[in-house]
């Protein structure tokens, strides 16, 4: 059978209207079918096989752990994989953020993040703080509180009831600004806006403002002004207001750099990271924080109140140390830098398309916004499903991409990105254009 699809079997898919191919195996950015068909993974799965697939080092890292110490429970012993691997995420940290909670998922490292600057402030004797503000579009994760820091108002139809209010703030999106990125006075691109915000909602009631430093799936990669996250942290220092910079997708070396941050010279209060930092060999996240912080809680509770079972896990540890390993081994960061320029440079053919309207990113992170009319960036209609049918046309060209929508207004708006493995060759780098070409002729 060359597909598998919901109602057959007894698998709950992800999707339930499409049948399914069945992969039976990765090498490097491509990935290979049961029927014998291959697809270049032109997005890593969902931002991240990093070190693309079958990696023998991070396998092999995996199964000595599993052989020799699979799981504790953290709240009894610590191990000398969480050991190594905090010590090595602290020293690629940017600034004085220097301590890392662990868990499995990007949503739940978020929800972790969250909880950990508003348990930061009760501590601290400032109850009050109660408030998170969020940048729209913006995305942070499924999970109840950080579905409700979210700005995409389609993933929250279903469970508005049960969420949470989040202030937004306007995302800085070159692309959809009257300013288009240029104007250091717009308070939108200059961060006047969140500085507004804030004043609005009261500062001695704002607890955190989490944002991407680079956007993900819900600006396409959008790259703000130079001096965009700077003026953020000035405004949070001034308002005492903590910035939780959410690196899901764009850490671990995506854009070029170890942070997304790095650029910017502007460091967090609390930092997460997740989706690469095992390469996707086995799930894991981080929340990584500064001592001034863990301090608090140590001189308190005595401890983030976020248990989970599986937080701080051997076998997930020693994947990340591994893959690490790998990206120094292979110096794969300059690497990402040199081949994001070059993904760039290539991309730009896409320009001269009648729809395509803007491409964008850093690094091994692209994203190509498609549009009715590239003159007035007007989006189709959501009725049309552009996207979807895009990414649907690219994997039947044997290229997986990534989709998105409702960026221009919360309904409307076709994204599709890439983010191939930072091991991508320039002859991949150019097969991966040829069949976006080819999908963009098919639809």
């Amino acid at each position: 059978m060359a597909t598998r699809g919901y109602p057959e079997g007894h698998v709950f898919y992800r999707t339930l209207t499409r049948a399914l191919p069945l992969a039976t195996r990765g090498e490097g950015c491509w990935i290979h079918g049961e029927d014998g068909r291959s697809w270049l993974d032109a997005v890593g799965g969902a931002f991240v096989a990093s070190l693309g697939h079958g990696n023998a080092h991070v396998a092999r890292a995996i199964g000595d752990q599993a052989g020799t110490l699979a799981y504790l429970n953290g709240t009894q012993f610590t191990h000398a994989p969480v050991e190594k691997l905090s010590a090595e995420l602290a020293r690629r940290a940017p600034g004085d953020l220097s301590h890392c909670y662990y868990l499995g998922s990007g949503s739940e490292a978020v929800e972790a993040a969250l909880k950990l600057a508003r348990q930061y402030w009760v501590e601290s004797g400032h109850s009050e703080k109660t408030k998170v503000l969020s940048l729209a579009p913006g995305y942070h994760g499924n999970t109840m509180l950080a579905l409700s820091a979210s700005g995409r108002p389609r993933y929250q139809t279903f469970f508005h009831s049960w969420l949470v209010s989040v202030p937004r703030v306007p995302a800085p999106y070159p692309y959809r600004c009257e300013c288009a990125g240029q104007s250091a006075e717009c308070p939108v691109c200059s961060g006047a806006a969140l500085e507004r915000a804030i004043v609005d909602e009261g500062s001695g009631t704002v607890a955190a403002f989490i944002a991407e430093p680079v956007g993900g799936s819900s600006t396409g990669a959008s790259v703000p002004r130079t001096e965009y996250w700077r003026n953020v942290r000035e405004i949070c220092d001034r308002h005492g207001v903590l910035w939780i910079a959410d690196e899901v997708l764009s850490g671990a070396g995506r854009t070029g750099t170890w942070s997304a941050l790095e650029p910017y010279d502007a460091v967090p209060d609390i930092l997460t990271m997740g989706k690469g930092i095992t390469g996707g060999y086995v799930p894991l996240s981080v929340v990584i924080a500064p001592q001034r912080i863990v301090d608090v809680i140590a001189g308190g509770s005595g401890s983030l109140l976020h248990a989970q079972t599986f937080s701080h896990h051997p076998v997930a540890c020693a994947a990340a140390l591994a893959t690490l390993e790998e990206i120094d081994r292979q110096e794969l960061l300059p690497r990402v830098a040199r081949m994001g320029t070059l993904l760039h440079e290539r991309l730009k053919v896409l320009s001269t398309h009648m729809h395509v309207g803007d491409v964008r990113g850093r690094g091994l992170l692209a994203g190509i916004e498609l549009v009715a009319n590239t003159a007035t960036r007007q989006p189709f209609a959501r009725s049309e499903k552009v996207a979807e049918k895009f990414a649907q046309a690219a994997f039947d060209a044997g290229l997986v991409v990534w989709p998105n929508t409702g960026h221009a207004n919360g309904v409307d708006g076709d994204l599709v990105m890439l983010a191939p493995p930072f091991i991508v060759s320039e002859s991949e780098i150019d097969e991966i254009v040829r069949r976006f070409q080819k999908a963009l002729s098919a639809i």
